[in-house]
Formats: structure tokens, C-alpha cells, sequence
């Protein structure tokens, strides 16, 4: 299936090198492009892409702004963003995912990256530019990610659900899963997409956010 692809950046000149690198996988189609945040939000609506790789500093309407009206719209749920940015600061890995991102790559990350992260995230997968996972675990556990009273939404979870959740935090695909806790890929899955419901989250990225968040998962040192 092909993968239809949005570019959102204010340099010319770096969406032309993202076409060029991405329309070299013949499963990848780029449909359309945006020189800001508020261009980019118009463009998804009207040509509904299945990804938009999103750069976060721009003028007007930034990155950042782009992604929580895409993912607050219901209408654009089967819509993945990736952020797309030089900066590797923690502050903006964790705007990005509450915003709403299924992803986030620094810019020079490897032409064959950026194309297999176009293809987890239209997945529906969770991606994060390796050397930032680890900051980004390490940062939410020293700011302390447990919630000041209980979740009634974490309180819907079951004992296994719970338990699954730590491990997508943990960063376990769900054959991972599977094999962790032996059972069948495909119960693993029913339990992601089931916890997913319950937090309300579109995706594992935001599946992530949520375990942390609640106090659902303590990563290994």
C-alpha cells in the first residue's frame, strides 16, 4: 500500500531534499507541500494524508501548534504526524508527543530511516529518534510521572492491560510482547488497541506518554 506523505517545512530547499529521498521508495507518495503550520493543517484537511512529516520552528503558526489541531480533529484521526526538527531538546520530544506527534526524527537522520519511519508510523507504530529515547525516559522519570490523585481512565485498565502498557513504554513491539508474556501476538495487540481506548490515545506514541504519565511504567536503568 502506498503511503501518502505531507512535507512541512519553511525552507524550500529542505522539503525538495525530503521528496527526493522519500519518492525513492516506490511505496511512498508525496502529495502535497506546506511552508507553515497553518497551510499544513488546511492541506491535511483537504487532502488527507496518511503522514506529515512536520518541522517545528516556523513562522506564524509553528510545528508544535500544526500538530495538536491535527490531532484534536476527529475528522483527521487516521492522520500520523512526525516532527521533523534540528533541535535535539527534550522540551520540544515532549511538546511534540502531547501535541499529539506519532513521532520524532532529528533532521539528519539517514535517508533509510526516514523512510522506514514513514512506514512504522503509518502503521500506527510510535517513533523516536534513537538518541533522544533515552533522554526523553530518563527526563520524565527525574520530573516524577506520577499523577498527584488517581486517573479514572488508568483505573479502567485490567491488571494485564496495565502490564502491557509498561511494556510498550519499555519500547516492546507487540510480538515483543507476546513472547514476554507468552501469549499470541494477536492478544497482545487486542490489549494495546483496547488500552489505547480506554486513555484515550491515537496511537503507541501517545500510549507512551500515558504510561509515564500515570506512574504505569518505570524504566530499566
Amino acid at each position: 500500500m502506498t503511503v501518502r506523505v505531507l512535507l512541512v517545512d519553511d525552507q524550500t530547499l529542505v522539503r525538495a531534499g525530503f521528496r527526493v529521498l522519500l519518492e525513492r521508495d516506490p511505496d511512498i507518495e508525496v502529495v502535497g507541500e506546506a511552508g507553515d503550520g497553518r497551510e499544513a493543517v488546511d492541506l491535511v484537511r483537504e487532502l488527507r494524508p496518511d503522514v506529515v512529516l512536520m518541522d517545528i520552528r516556523m513562522p506564524g503558526t509553528d510545528g508544535l501548534a500544526a500538530t495538536r489541531e491535527i490531532a484534536a480533529d476527529p475528522a483527521l484521526a487516521d492522520v500520523r504526524v512526525v516532527v521533523l526538527t534540528t533541535f535535539e531538546l527534550d522540551e520540544y520530544v515532549f511538546e511534540a508527543l502531547h501535541a499529539g506527534a506519532s513521532g520524532f526524527l532529528l533532521k539528519d537522520v539517514d535517508p533509510n530511516e526516514l523512510r522506514d519511519a514513514v512506514h512504522v508510523v503509518a502503521r500506527g507504530e510510535a517513533l523516536l529518534a534513537p538518541r533522544v529515547t533515552r533522554r526523553l525516559i530518563d527526563a520524565f522519570v527525574a520530573q516524577g510521572a506520577r499523577p498527584a490523585r488517581p486517573d479514572p481512565a488508568a483505573e479502567e485498565l485490567t491488571e494485564r492491560e496495565r502490564e502491557i502498557v509498561a511494556l510498550v513504554a519499555e519500547g516492546l513491539s507487540n510480538e515483543e510482547i507476546a513472547e514476554r508474556l507468552v501469549i499470541s501476538p494477536h492478544t497482545a495487540k487486542t490489549h494495546v488497541t483496547r488500552s489505547m481506548s480506554k486513555l484515550g490515545v491515537r496511537d503507541r506514541a501517545g500510549l507512551v506518554v500515558a504510561a509515564y504519565r500515570l506512574g504505569l511504567a518505570v524504566p530499566q536503568r
